[in-house]
């Protein structure tokens, strides 16, 4: 049948296939950690473009502020 003399299914390429289930696997898990993780957003860092768009503070203060909080 589809068996080889050494044991492994569908050949050379059977332990490739498997090895290849565990990456689609593993992406997965990783794409749906990611989909369902609330997303992390540096409220100092929206306050000061917010400050920024609004005229508050000069582009070079801003960007002071933004390397600060880096």
């Amino acid at each position: 049948m589809w068996w080889c003399g050494n044991g492994w299914y569908m050949g050379w390429w059977g332990p490739i296939l498997g090895l290849l289930w565990f990456v689609l696997l593993g992406l997965f898990v990783y794409w749906l950690v990611r989909a369902l993780a609330p997303e992390r957003r540096d409220r100092a860092l929206e306050v000061l473009r917010e400050r920024y768009a609004r005229g508050e503070i000069d582009k070079e203060t801003f960007e002071r502020m933004k390397r600060d909080l880096a």
